[in-house]
Parts: structure tokens; sequence; C-alpha cells
């Protein structure tokens, strides 16, 4: 595969500062307050961003109220369709813009964030053909009479969508797409670490024709998305981020019975049994983990090896990792960059140490990288434990960074009980040769997605989401739309 053709420093950051994008215009927030977001490779500053308290976001839902209140709701499948269709366009034409603004966001090396371009533009064509296909049903009744009934399908109503930082764009196209499709009008929260390319495709929304006020874009810290989840005037709750603030976004939004779907967080088994494909399991298994530093929710962080090939797998398995290009993410070589933060880093860190003093035996990486070109950022060496435990806590709770616990199993019922050995459920995957073991895995397995000889697989047309604490709800695939849809139930007395 060629690497990509860097390309230059998007025009949309000669603005030292944004606005949110609130009613189709920009604007300050009320106290004129900003925050800094900052690449976390090196440390520099990329924009201030305007810093959005509870005032601003009242004023964001109001907007998307009176825009769903207005003729958007009640515009033609057909015209909704065309709008998303040429928002698609504009997407792909705008991805490498869009790509490098999260690259210099996240830290997420091009050669990643471009790879996005094929996803984000797929999904938007996949809901703009739901647009039209939005139908309610004539359904038979047993009521004495001649009684017709059906059922109508509506839009929800106003969307709160609150977005994690660890990719960007491909959130906001996710979120926005059913938005869109269903007629219903969205205000959208990024993450306060990574918000410059969900700015820019509120723009591209705008130039797509998408009416005023339909796609909002609110920025800010976590006080701003508590007062989002809070809204009285918010009907629908779209979350995606770590268990702990989807607790809290559901105890928010109990109050005024929103519609709410959560896709938090993950510690997803990666399942290699002794006839498997060892040279598409031993990279596979790597980045099954690594790819984005980590910082996936569905990432196979869970190793477990059958004990026959354990010793052969964990040894080609290091000497890969060895092989990882750690670095600038805007040099095309380059396979994985920093993470998002200190805060992050030091995170992880910590949990490096504390599997350490827990007895688990590092068999590559565990530091933070130092030297020229690392300094600056926030680098943590791809890093995988073996003698872990199944009681550790690096087994248990979530990292979100390029940490592998590695684990050996005898039999196949042992690691069925292991694997399910967690609060989670969001991801697994089976590497096996053997089509029983295969189907048989996938139904035991309890989690959203079971992936066989690959990983991290997704599709428009595919359901994503969890089990258990890894939120309900599902994203993507032909029912996803009808997270947005109120049934109305229609009687009519024809005598």
């Amino acid at each position: 595969m060629n690497a990509p053709t860097i390309p230059p420093r998007p025009a949309f950051l000669d603005a030292k500062a944004h606005d949110m994008l609130i009613g189709g215009k920009h604007v300050p927030a009320l106290s004129g307050e900003q925050f800094e977001t900052r690449n976390p490779a090196t440390g520099e500053l990329l924009a201030k961003i305007a810093k959005a308290g509870a005032a601003d976001v009242g004023i964001a839902v109001q907007a998307a109220r009176a825009a769903f209140e207005g003729p958007w709701r009640r515009m033609k499948p057909a015209q909704r369709q065309h709008i998303i269709l040429r928002l698609a366009d504009l997407v792909e034409q705008n991805y490498e813009e869009l790509a490098m603004l999260d690259t210099l966001d996240l830290g997420a090396p091009y050669s990643r964030t471009i790879l996005g371009k094929t996803r984000a533009v797929s999904l938007l064509r996949y809901y703009a053909g739901q647009a039209t296909l939005i139908a309610g049903d004539t359904l038979p009744n047993s009521a004495p009479g001649d009684i017709l009934s059906h059922t109508l399908k509506e839009p929800i109503g106003v969307v709160a969508a609150i977005n994690p930082w660890n990719g960007p764009i491909g959130m906001s196209v996710w979120k926005a797409g059913p938005v869109l499709a269903s007629g219903c009008t969205l205000v959208m929260k990024p993450a306060e670490q990574t918000p410059l390319s969900a700015l820019r495709f509120g723009e591209l929304c705008l130039e797509a024709g998408v009416p005023e006020g339909v796609i909002n874009i609110v920025t800010g810290h976590g006080d701003a998305g508590a007062a989002l989840a809070a809204h009285p005037d918010v009907d629908k709750i779209a979350f995606t981020g770590s268990t702990g603030v989807g607790e809290k976004i559901l105890h928010a939004a109990a109050a005024t019975m929103k519609r709410v779907t959560v896709e938090l967080g993950g510690k997803s088994p990666n399942i290699i049994f002794a006839d498997a494909d060892l040279d598409k399991a031993v990279p596979a298994a790597a980045m099954a983990v690594f790819a984005n530093s980590g910082q996936i929710c569905s990432a196979g962080t869970r190793l477990f090896v059958q004990s026959s090939i354990h010793d052969e797998f964990m040894e080609r398995l290091a000497a890969f990792t060895r092989t990882i290009r750690v670095g600038d993410p805007l040099a095309p070589e380059t396979q994985i960059g920093p993470v998002v933060s200190a805060t992050q880093m030091e995170r992880i860190l910590g949990f490096v140490d504390g599997a350490s003093a827990e007895g688990a035996m590092p068999i590559a990486g565990g530091r933070r990288m130092a030297g020229a070109g690392y300094d600056a950022g926030f680098f943590v060496e791809p890093t995988i434990f073996t003698h872990v435990r199944d009681e550790m806590t690096i087994a248990r709770e979530e990292i979100f960074g390029p940490v592998l616990s590695a684990f050996s199993f005898e039999t196949i019922e042992e690691v069925i009980t292991r694997a399910n050995a967690t609060s989670f459920g969001l991801g697994s995957g089976v590497w096996t040769q053997n089509l029983a073991t295969a189907h048989h895995m996938a139904r035991a397995i309890r989690a959203g997605s079971v992936w066989v000889n690959c990983y991290q697989m997704l599709d428009p047309a595919v359901p994503f989401g969890g089990y258990g604490m890894s939120g309900f709800g599902r994203e993507s695939g032909p029912h996803h739309i009808e997270e947005y849809l109120e049934t109305k139930a229609v009687w009519i007395n024809l005598d």
C-alpha cells in the first residue's frame, strides 16, 4: 500500500479562533470565554475555541427546535435525500482537509485518518437512501366494526449528540446521518480535545443546503455536555464515550424521559485458537489494540492464546510490536502517533506501573517515549503484558491506550467463560480455521460484534453497539434510524 501524500496545512486553521455554529451563524460564547486545542504530538497551539456554557447550550437547543418546527421536518424525503447526497459529495471533496484537522487535533497519523474517507462518505450515502424508506404500516385489527388502523413514522425532534475525541470526523458523520435522514434536528457537542473537524463539518452541512438551525455545533467542556443532556427541550441523546460519563448522561436524561442511545467502553477479548493462521493473526492482534494508539472503544485489549501455540505466538507478537513505527503523525511512514493529551498519557502509564506492581510482565514497551521527536508530545510505547491474571486491574478496566494483556487458555469452554467474565461487551475476535468453532464462539461470546479471522470491520449496513456496560442501542444498519422516529397509531372508524 502506497503511503499517502501529506496535504498542506488546512486553511481552516488560518483563523486563530473559532466560534460555535448555532442557527447557521458563527457565534462566540456569551461569556466570551475560549479554550485551547493543541497538537498532542508537538504541543503547538492550533486554535482557540469558543467555550459554551449552559446559556449557549440553551440558545443552540432553541435554534434546533425552531428549525424542527419549520419546513425541515415536512420536507419531502427525496429533498432530504438530495441534501444528504450533496453533503456526502462535499465530505468526499474535502476529506483531505478533514483528515488533516483530525491528525493535528488528535495526533492520529494522517495515514490512518485519511482511511476514514470511504466510510464517512458511505455512511452519508447509506442514510440518504434511508430517507426515502421511512414508512408506517397498515395493520389488520380485531376491533368490532369497520375500523382502519395504520401507523405513522415521525421524527422524534431535537437530538443531542455528545461525541468522543478518538474519531472526530467519523463520529460527526455517524451522528448527523440518521438525524438528517429522519427529519430531526441536531445539537452536536464534540469533545473539547478535538473540536476542529466538527466545526468544519458544520460549515459543509450549510454548503450542502442543510437549513440553518438543523445542524448546530456547540463547543465546550463537560459542563456544556451536562447542560445539553439535561435540557428539557432535547428529545433524544446519542452519546459515545466512557462508561462513567454515560452513567451521568442516563441520570440526566431520566428526568425528562429522553430517548437515549449510548455506546460506551469495552474490554474486548481477542481469541487465538491453535489452528489459526498465525501469519494473519499476529499482525491483526497487534493492530487490534495498538491502532489509534489504543484509543478505540472496541480495541482487542484482552488477548487469549491457546496454550499449545502460546509461546510461539507471543514471541512473534512481541517482535512485530517492536517494528511498529511510532512518531510524527505527518510522516507518511508513521503507524502510531501520540495519545491525545498529557492527562491520557499519565492515566495509561499509571495502569502500566500498576500492572508491573501486581506481577504482570512486560515483554514489549511499557514506557513513555523520549528523545528527539518525542519529548514535546505524549507518546507511549506499544506495550504487551504477559503473566496477567484475570482479576488484575489491567485485565478488568478499560485503559484506552496501547496496552495489551495476554493470557493462555486450554479449552474452548474455558476461554468462553473467561472472555465473558467482564462487565463490558462491545467487540470480540476469534481466530480459527474450524467452521464449527467459529460458529460456536460467535453464539457464545456476549458482545455486540464478533469478528472471525478479522477485527474492527465496520460497514454502514451492519449494526454496531454493545452488551452490558458497553451501552445499548445500535448505530448503523437498517434499524438505526428507528432510534430517531416516533411511531404513532391512527384509528379511523369507517362506519
